[in-house]
């Protein structure tokens, strides 16, 4: 297989660089509302404390790795909605499709 040509590499390095990628982020009511209805709550941390210090955390690692990340707050009404308009659970496949579908239509 042929070695992408230098011009490939920053090219490509340049478009990973100027994406845009939503984490998912909550206030404490809505991760609460979030999480009591979601069909993985064992996905969750066990307080919020908890999960806001571990998102913190990966937020930054994502952000070292050079990826361009952003919080994306969830308001836990739109995402039920979402999830029964699109006939999909409320787990963290489909939170992640309804972040990155948000965040594209900002666009």
């Amino acid at each position: 297989m042929k070695k992408p040509s230098l011009l490939e590499r920053l090219r490509a390095k340049k478009q990973a660089s100027t994406s845009v990628v939503g984490v998912t982020w909550y206030t404490e009511e809505n991760w609460a509302r979030v999480k009591s209805a979601a069909t993985d709550p064992e996905r969750f941390e066990a307080t919020y404390t908890e999960w806001s210090a571990m998102a913190g955390k990966v937020l930054a690692d994502i952000r070292k790795a050079g990826v361009n990340a952003v919080k994306f707050f969830i308001n836990s009404d739109d995402l039920l909605s979402w999830c029964r308009l699109h006939n999909k659970p409320n787990n963290a496949e489909s939170r992640s499709e309804f972040v990155a579908e948000k965040l594209q239509s900002q666009k």
